[in-house]
């Protein structure tokens, strides 16, 4: 129930102004999300990679209605593609993009115009030395996505996938994914699911994601494990040795912010992860689907905005 209040405030902009206004939770914000413009991101994707990790950057945003918007969205990602290869971050740092921010919302023909947009940020990506990653939003987006991704990896085919282990489709998607050359990021999942298309216990999801972790690293893709549960971070490098993965045929991505230390413990160990980097004015949304994820974080931020009431 938390969580999904939760995610409903993630709408509400009464509360949005309140986070705006208050020191505590600007803190807060700072802790998750790079900062609110393309020279926040650039900066913070450089240390990170100074460290040794590899990044992903998200310029946020979603559900776009208007076209005009859409192609916005568009140019600021070439734009940071072209700001990511002058600060020779071009290996290093990809960029991860919601469809629904570049159109795929839009009646009619939005999915035409998504990957219009698309293939525009996967063409700068390129002539960056880089790629994009397409992220999966909630479950009626699925197949669309899947279908620009299929239209995308025609010209770009180290674009990459997203799939969500709370969706019960998920395992035969991981399925019909795990081709050779094939980038899959796998999560748990973030958005309010049905529980007619989405497992609603952590266990069952759990066991969703282990299941799909088994068909990923027993293919010939390039699985990317999306986690931050030390459990599943285990599991997935016990899956790794049982079929004599070398280092650096998968990935592990984490949040911005997030376990950080954890981060740089698996690099030392030689591995690779990938962080991902939120940048951009409509930040206030992602914060609050990051809150629910993580408990102790929503104390945190109850107790700032109500000593400022």
């Amino acid at each position: 129930m938390v969580r999904s209040a939760l995610l409903g405030a993630s709408r509400s902009d009464r509360l949005r102004l309140a986070v705006e206004r208050f020191p505590l939770t600007r803190n807060l914000v700072a802790q998750y999300v790079a900062g609110t413009d393309q020279a926040d991101a650039v900066r913070v994707a450089g240390e990170l990679v100074d460290e040794g990790l590899t990044v992903t950057i998200d310029h946020l945003g979603e559900d776009t209605f208007d076209r005009a918007q859409a192609v916005t969205v568009a140019q600021a990602y070439v734009s940071l593609l072209e700001a990511l290869q002058k600060a020779e971050l071009g290996v290093e740092a990809e960029v991860s993009v919601k469809l629904s921010a570049v159109g795929q919302a839009l009646s009619g023909d939005g999915e035409a115009i998504a990957l219009e947009n698309a293939r525009q940020i996967c063409q700068a990506a390129a002539e960056a030395g880089t790629t994009v990653t397409l992220d999966m939003e909630d479950h009626t987006t699925t197949d669309s996505t899947l279908a620009i991704l299929r239209e995308l990896r025609q010209d770009f085919p180290n674009t990459g996938a997203v799939v969500q282990a709370y969706l019960k489709r998920t395992e035969a998607d991981c399925r019909d994914l795990a081709y050779e050359g094939s980038r899959v990021r796998l999560c748990k999942g973030a958005y309010d699911e049905p529980a007619s298309v989405a497992y609603q216990d952590r266990g069952e999801i759990d066991r969703s994601f282990v299941r799909c972790m088994k068909v990923l690293f027993g293919a010939d893709g390039y699985p990317m494990i999306a986690t931050h549960d030390p459990r599943l971070v285990e599991i997935a490098g016990s899956l790794a040795a049982r079929h004599r993965r070398e280092q650096g045929s998968y990935e592990y991505q984490m949040l911005f912010g997030i376990r950080p230390r954890e981060q740089r413990r698996l690099v030392r160990a030689g591995e690779r992860v990938r962080v991902y980097v939120p940048y951009g004015q409509e930040w206030y949304g992602y914060l609050i689907r990051r809150l629910a994820e993580k408990p102790a974080n929503l104390a945190f931020f109850l107790r700032s905005v109500a000593s400022k009431k």
